[in-house]
């Protein structure tokens, strides 16, 4: 089987959660060198805080996980993310379990021992689905009790309008996109500016701090600061 033909800007991102250190490290590798970016976690704990840390394009995690289980834990990610494609691992064959996992929301099973060039497959599979069924791009978000309108440049909070600057809006609908993940200071600058320095490093924090004075009318809504590393717009249930 060939490597994918990627850059590194453009590698699938791929979360994989195995307990097992020694089957983690040899799958990764491998998957690796078929041309995918994966980020390896070793318990459920970990697997939910590097799901947080940055967006990814399919999860696979391992059911009987230290900590936190592969159940639970696609719990959490479902809750901050009904798209994204979960793939189990799992030694588990009883009907029950499978059950369970469809109904939390996974995507598919693949049973140990596997075949690890099946997995490949798998994942391309699940991939290609996922890029058909991204929706067309949005122009109007719901954020809390905010109703943002990127098209229009607005930002309506019951009866108030706030207009945004074309800079403000751009910035506030890559938030959007990627509600309760971490969004990298580097991708806003390069997606916003088209560089990354200080300069417009320093005014990437200035446009933060406006759009966090425009939604604090809400107290549910959030704008995080991961120092050095991003930002994550957060909205409590």
């Amino acid at each position: 089987m060939q490597p994918i033909e990627n850059t590194e800007q453009t590698k699938p991102e791929i979360l994989f959660v195995e307990d097992d250190q020694n089957l983690g490290i040899v799958i990764r590798d491998f998957l690796k060198l078929k041309g995918f970016n994966i980020t390896l976690a070793l318990d459920g704990v970990e697997g939910l805080e590097k799901y947080q840390s940055q967006p990814y394009d399919i999860c696979i995690l391992d059911v009987n996980l230290p900590k936190m289980d592969g159940f639970q834990l696609a719990r959490e990610i479902r809750k901050m993310n009904q798209e994204i494609p979960i793939l189990f691992l799992t030694a588990k064959t009883m009907d029950e379990d499978k059950v369970e996992g469809f109904n939390i929301g996974a995507d598919d099973y693949i049973s140990k021992p596997f075949n690890i060039e099946e997995l490949v497959l798998r994942i391309k599979v699940f991939l290609r689905r996922n890029k058909m069924l991204q929706p067309a791009d949005r122009d109007i978000f719901k954020i809390g009790e905010y109703e943002f309108n990127h098209k229009n440049l607005s930002l309506h909070y019951k009866d108030q309008e706030k207009n945004l600057t074309q800079r403000e809006a751009d910035i506030l609908k890559l938030l959007c996109q990627n509600i309760g993940s971490v969004l990298r200071r580097e991708d806003i600058l390069l997606k916003i500016w088209g560089q990354d320095d200080y300069f417009v490093g320093r005014s990437l924090d200035v446009f933060l701090s406006k759009l966090r004075k425009y939604l604090k009318n809400d107290p549910n809504v959030e704008i995080q600061n991961y120092h050095s590393v991003g930002f994550k717009l957060i909205i409590q249930e």
